[in-house]
């Protein structure tokens, strides 16, 4: 197997992994929703997706291939 193919084994592997821990976590926060257990208002609500959606953000762009840039002086 080559390196590459090992790299993207781990790839995979990893992200699989972690993707779904992601997933378990978010599951286990929407138990929060439960009005009968828990009381929230939505200033609170926005505070916590604000939050999640931003770190998404951040994470996403490092995803992201930068096109090529011309070099210019």
């Amino acid at each position: 197997m080559t390196t590459q193919n090992q790299k993207n084994e781990r790839f995979k592997r990893l992200a699989e992994y972690r993707t779904n821990e992601v997933l378990k976590r978010l599951r286990v926060l929407s138990n929060c929703a439960n009005r009968s257990a828990y009381n929230y208002t939505e200033d609170e609500i926005n505070k916590i997706f604000s939050a999640i959606e931003k770190m998404v953000k951040e994470t996403k762009t490092k995803f992201h291939f930068p096109k090529s840039k011309k070099f210019e002086l």
